[in-house]
């Protein structure tokens, strides 16, 4: 089992993501690390694990307020042990920050609707796939890349924006359900991730990563947890 720290970025600063509501996420408010600067925020995690993943939002370009780009490539090449997994909103084509070796692009479905699914060739499925459900748990974006496997890549997201945030727990039902559909696809979950518990039941179900921001800002999941995965 792989947790992957994730870091919403907005206006440059990391912000506290909650059941979706982008509007109104304020500045992180952490036990784990008295700063919202980014690169403060990944020291801090990196005190808990040496983590090999970071997943990065960038809120700006999601929501169409331009992004942080220079900020991400910054990051992306201060911390080259690391490999960050960014979700910037629609793209056409792969970013050349690719080429760096540590960073990953993440196309999530909000972004695809019917009209755009055909840039998705540009990627050759070098790519994370996040289907996202919102907080009404509907899903976003073209209903096809839920239904149809061939727009898969080998790693999958299920985005849960309603637990996100909210140490709701698991929405196990749903990664079971994808689960049963593929059983080659790495499903990963996120959202609602409340314990060590929740991470050993991920295990046991056979879902290898996940993504976790409030368990490890408020110190419910500690370093000896992690090592005990």
């Amino acid at each position: 089992m792989q947790l992957i720290p994730v870091i919403d970025i907005y206006n440059g600063v990391a912000v506290h993501a909650k059941l979706g509501q982008r509007a109104q996420y304020q500045p992180i408010n952490s036990k784990l690390c008295a700063s919202c600067k980014v690169s403060e925020v990944i020291e801090a995690f990196l005190t808990i694990a040496a983590f090999q993943k970071i997943y990065i939002a960038d809120l700006n370009a999601l929501t169409a307020q331009g992004n942080n780009a220079e900020l991400i490539q910054t990051l992306v090449l201060a911390f080259p042990q690391i490999n960050f997994w960014v979700d910037a909103g629609y793209q056409e084509y792969p970013s050349a920050l690719t080429q760096l070796g540590n960073y990953t692009t993440v196309l999530a479905s909000e972004a695809y609707p019917n009209s755009k699914l055909s840039v998705l060739q540009n990627f050759s499925k070098d790519f994370v796939l996040s289907l996202d459900f919102s907080a009404q748990d509907k899903p976003l974006g073209s209903l096809e890349l839920f239904q149809q496997s061939k727009f898969w890549p080998s790693q999958i997201i299920i985005m849960t924006l309603a637990r996100v945030g909210s140490e709701a727990g698991l929405d196990v039902d749903k990664l079971s359900y994808y689960q049963s559909l593929n059983t080659k696809t790495d499903f990963i979950a996120a959202g609602g991730i409340r314990n060590i518990q929740d991470l050993q039941q991920l295990k046991t179900m056979g879902i290898q990563q996940a993504l976790c921001a409030s368990a490890l800002h408020n110190k419910i999941l500690q370093a000896a947890d992690l090592q005990n995965l």
